[in-house]
């Protein structure tokens, strides 16, 4: 097995910070249509575009990108679809901070 030195180690490590970051971008200037209920993976993952679990909305899950204020926002999970900021899925997670 190769060991891994220092300089490698930081070029792996920014190069993967890099591919992060412009994919996030890429994901909201590819988002344009809104998630629909029929979407199979909407269906999959049980998303209803108005929440009926108090305190959990797409707004406030890790998952959604972009700025807040917006009603429909990219997320993780629907690549090039737009959600509800006041809808919920089953994999809703609570934003950290």
């Amino acid at each position: 097995m190769k060991s891994v030195d220092r300089r490698d180690f930081l070029k792996l490590s920014g190069t993967t910070l890099i591919g992060l970051t412009l994919g996030g971008v890429a994901l909201r200037a590819n988002a344009q249509e809104q998630l629909q209920a029929d979407d199979p993976t909407a269906k999959a993952l049980n998303y209803t575009p108005a929440s009926t679990v108090e305190g959990s909305q797409c707004n406030n899950c890790m998952y959604i990108q972009g700025s807040e204020g917006n009603d429909h926002r990219p997320c993780a999970l629907f690549p090039n679809k737009l959600v509800n900021a006041n809808g919920w899925c089953s994999a809703w997670v609570k934003r950290p901070g």
